[in-house]
Protein backbone atom coordinates (compact mmCIF):
# COMPACT_ATOMS: atom_id res chain seq x y z
CA UNK A 1 0.00 0.00 0.00
CA UNK A 2 1.47 3.15 -0.87
CA UNK A 3 1.74 6.04 1.81
CA UNK A 4 2.07 9.60 -0.01
CA UNK A 5 3.85 12.91 2.28
CA UNK A 6 1.87 15.79 0.66
CA UNK A 7 2.67 19.45 0.98
CA UNK A 8 -0.42 21.18 1.38
CA UNK A 9 0.81 24.41 -0.47
CA UNK A 10 4.12 25.23 -1.99
CA UNK A 11 5.73 28.71 -0.70
CA UNK A 12 8.04 30.63 -2.78
CA UNK A 13 10.67 29.19 -0.56
CA UNK A 14 9.75 25.31 -1.48
CA UNK A 15 9.55 26.15 -5.03
CA UNK A 16 13.16 28.19 -4.68
CA UNK A 17 14.43 24.60 -3.61
CA UNK A 18 12.54 22.74 -6.02
CA UNK A 19 10.39 20.81 -2.89
CA UNK A 20 8.74 18.19 -4.26
CA UNK A 21 5.14 18.82 -3.62
CA UNK A 22 4.34 15.23 -3.10
CA UNK A 23 6.58 12.13 -2.53
CA UNK A 24 4.83 8.29 -2.42
CA UNK A 25 6.47 5.74 -0.40
CA UNK A 26 5.57 2.15 0.55
CA UNK A 27 5.95 2.35 4.25
CA UNK A 28 3.74 4.31 6.68
CA UNK A 29 6.93 4.40 9.29
CA UNK A 30 9.21 6.53 6.38
CA UNK A 31 6.26 8.03 5.54
CA UNK A 32 5.79 9.77 8.86
CA UNK A 33 10.02 9.89 9.23
CA UNK A 34 9.50 11.92 5.78
CA UNK A 35 7.23 13.93 6.48
CA UNK A 36 8.63 15.45 9.93
CA UNK A 37 11.98 16.04 8.51
CA UNK A 38 11.04 18.22 5.48
CA UNK A 39 9.12 20.06 8.27
CA UNK A 40 11.39 21.00 10.70
CA UNK A 41 14.06 21.61 7.54
CA UNK A 42 11.07 23.89 6.49
CA UNK A 43 10.87 25.25 9.70
CA UNK A 44 13.96 25.50 10.23
CA UNK A 45 15.80 26.73 6.56
CA UNK A 46 12.96 29.10 4.96
CA UNK A 47 12.56 32.45 5.39
CA UNK A 48 9.76 31.96 8.72
CA UNK A 49 6.68 33.52 6.64
CA UNK A 50 5.22 30.58 7.46
CA UNK A 51 5.06 27.69 10.18
CA UNK A 52 5.07 23.86 9.00
CA UNK A 53 3.23 20.99 10.50
CA UNK A 54 3.09 17.44 9.39
CA UNK A 55 -0.15 16.11 10.16
CA UNK A 56 -1.34 12.47 9.60
CA UNK A 57 -4.56 11.89 7.45
CA UNK A 58 -5.85 8.71 6.61
CA UNK A 59 -2.74 6.67 5.74
CA UNK A 60 -1.20 9.82 4.74
CA UNK A 61 1.14 12.66 5.65
CA UNK A 62 -0.15 16.38 5.08
CA UNK A 63 2.31 19.24 5.97
CA UNK A 64 0.05 21.65 6.52
CA UNK A 65 1.32 25.60 6.41
CA UNK A 66 0.36 28.08 8.81
CA UNK A 67 1.25 31.89 9.47
CA UNK A 68 4.39 33.03 10.77
CA UNK A 69 7.54 31.06 12.54
CA UNK A 70 7.48 27.93 14.82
Amino acid sequence: MDHHVVVEKLCACARRKQMPQIKTLDDKENAMRIARAWAQEMNESFCGQHSFTAVEVDDNYVISVGEGSY
